[in-house]
Order: C-alpha cells, then structure tokens, then sequence
C-alpha cells in the first residue's frame, strides 16, 4: 500500500536476486511425482528432489459478482483489479490518477490498506464492506469507528454491512459497482480486497492431505514427509496465516529441520506464528497521521479476563488489552504505538507480567 501511495518505490519490496548457489529457473512447476522424486515443469524440462519445499502462495478471493466474467472467459474485465501482489500494485498506480472514481470492495486489512493509498493519490474512493465494521478480524467496534472516522477525514466514502451484487460495464470496461438495494456506484476502477485463498492445486494434485490448506506438520512436513510447505499456502494446526512474517519464520524452521535431518540432530518444532498486524496510515500532514496495532485476542474469552480500554479524545488515541492471570493475551493500539514494542515483546514471548500489570501495559512509563 505504501508502494501505492508512493511513499516507497517498488524496489522496497520487490524480491532480491537469489543468493549464490541458489538456482532460479524462471519456469512454472505443473507436476509433481512423488514415486520418482521429481517436478515436471511447463517448459517440457524434469527436476528431481531429495526434499521439496512448496511455497505456492495463495491467490485473491474473487467473490462471485454478477458481470465479474462472461460467459467462457476468465479475465477480469477492464478496470477491476485484485490487491495482493506487487504487479498488481504497479497496474493501480497507472490507472489510478487524481480524480479517478475507485471503489474497493472489501474493509480488512487489504482493502483499508488500498482505500487509503487510493485516496492519498487523490482519487475520489468508496470503501463497500459486508461486515458490521471495518477489520472485524483484528478490531473490535470502538477501533474500527475511530478507523473510520479517519479514513473519512483522507475523503474515503465508507459503507459498511454494505453487500455488493455485480458490476456494470461497458464495451468489456467496468462504469459502476452495483449494490444489493439496486443502488449503483459509478467507477472509473474497482478493487477486490476480498481475502485470500491458499493456492493448492499442484499439493492436491500430487494426492498431498489438503484442506484449507497445504496440511503440516510441526517439522512443517506434508503427509509426504520428502514434502515440505509454508508460507500462504501451508496449513498447521487448523490455520492459515496469509502473513509475511509466519512465511519467514516457517521457512527458517523447514531450513532448520532439513539441515537437522541431514545432520542427523533433533529438528525444531514449529508451534505457531504469533503474528502481530501493523498497518501506517500516516501521510505528510502530521495532523491526519494514525496508525494501528493488533495482536493475539482482541476479544475477551474467559469471564475472568481483566480488560482496560484507555481513551483520548484530544490525542485520537485508543489502547485496549486482554489480560488472562499473569498473562497478556490481545491487545490494541489506535494512534499512538509508543508502547507497542514493548507489548509486542511481551505477548511474543509469552512473559509472565509482573506486579500492577495493568498500569505497566496501559502506560509508557511502567506505570511509574
């Protein structure tokens, strides 16, 4: 989103070259055969395995819109466009010019993040999201308002419990979103920030365990032990994260695990990706600047879970943790993250609190 909102160049994320030893073939694997130990790629040519690592990704939701498609033909029609990858990122930014009518279909983090830097590059954009309130995943209801609120203040147009039934187009280009109440939007782009879906078509294929996901063990294994996955596309123990930073820490556990294998040592265990989610919606007016934090559960689970809201109209900011024993569980941060590090820190290493945890949470100073 930054790389939209011209706040990075696309150089900041895009991938670096591969390290020596490291060989990119700059082909697509279409088959994998597990009996002889190979992956049969598009361009005719056979490469053989001793381990395989699969880190396929994932791939947008495409929710099933009236006009999405015609009839035998899968390409979106001109205009739209999904929000995940950095080619998708680099097509926004040249249609994407002040005064451009833009509609993003979808408030969780994807969508609120394409909402905002459309709005920066001073197109005029509607946020359409099915849900009660924006980031329902990562925000309860008084951090999505205030989220609102600001994105509103950048000029986005923002409706929620707002369900989307097709699109309008013309000779084969999109000209307005239309909603369940027959009310129409008209468009000159459209986002779909619609979720993801873990791509595991070439692991199903080879008769991998595949549910929501690419099924892992805690070695990251499949149910082909010869077989590993992470990233978008692994599934262990029942979840999906779609997070760059469980990617990395799954491929530094797989890397570990085969090395240990090789080695003949014990392997390490991967026990789940505590993830926390952080998104910037600063800009260069110092006065519109907000950010945001969330991490673990948001939401209050036990009746004996202490929770503490702490509110400041003045500074438009808003702190909330989840606190279970000695334990912090959740929590979120709204326009002021000075404490988010140690927060962060905290709930990651899963540290008992000390005395007066509350205050030491809620304050920068420890409560002192």
């Amino acid at each position: 989103a930054d790389v939209l909102a011209d706040r990075y160049t696309a150089d900041v994320i895009r991938l670096p070259s591969p390290p020596d030893g490291v060989t990119r073939l700059h082909t697509r694997a279409v088959r994998i055969d597990r009996g002889t130990g190979t992956v049969q790629c598009d361009d005719g040519s056979t490469v053989p395995y001793d381990r395989l690592v699969l880190a396929t990704g994932s791939n947008p939701v495409l929710p099933p819109l009236r006009g999405l498609f015609e009839p035998d033909d899968r390409d979106l029609p001109a205009g739209v466009h999904p929000f995940r990858t950095l080619a998708d990122c680099e097509a926004l930014r040249t249609a994407a010019a002040p005064g451009t009518k833009a509609v993003v279909i979808g408030g969780g983090l994807l969508g609120v993040s394409a909402a905002r830097a459309l709005a920066l590059r001073g197109a005029h954009v509607v946020l359409a999201h099915q849900g009660e309130h924006l980031m329902e995943r990562h925000l309860d209801v008084h951090a999505a308002a205030l989220l609102h609120s600001h994105l509103e203040e950048l000029g986005v147009e923002v409706h929620t419990e707002c369900r989307v039934r097709g699109l309008r187009k013309a000779a084969g280009t999109v000209t307005a979103v239309e909603l369940a109440d027959g009310y129409a939007l008209e468009s000159d782009l459209v986002v779909l920030a619609c979720g993801v879906r873990p791509r595991t078509g070439l692991a199903q294929a080879a008769g991998l365990t595949v549910r929501k996901g690419i099924v892992v063990d805690d070695h990251l294994r499949t149910s082909d032990p010869r077989i590993h996955a992470i990233g978008d596309c692994a599934e262990h123990d029942g979840t999906t994260y779609g997070l760059a930073g469980a990617a990395v820490e799954q491929a530094e556990v797989t890397a570990q695990v085969i090395a240990a294998d090789l080695n003949g040592t014990t392997a390490p265990r991967y026990t789940g990706t505590r993830a926390l989610t952080r998104l910037t919606l600063g800009t260069e007016v110092a006065d519109s600047a907000f950010d945001l934090a969330a991490f673990g559960e948001t939401t209050p689970r036990d009746p004996d879970d202490d929770v503490v809201h702490l509110t400041d109209a003045t500074r438009r900011t808003y702190r909330k943790v989840v606190v279970r024993g000695d334990r912090l569980v959740g929590g979120i941060l709204l326009g002021d993250l000075a404490t988010v590090g140690n927060l962060a820190l905290t709930w990651e290493t899963d540290e008992a609190l000390p005395d007066a945890p509350l205050l030491h949470l809620i304050t920068d100073n420890g409560g002192s």
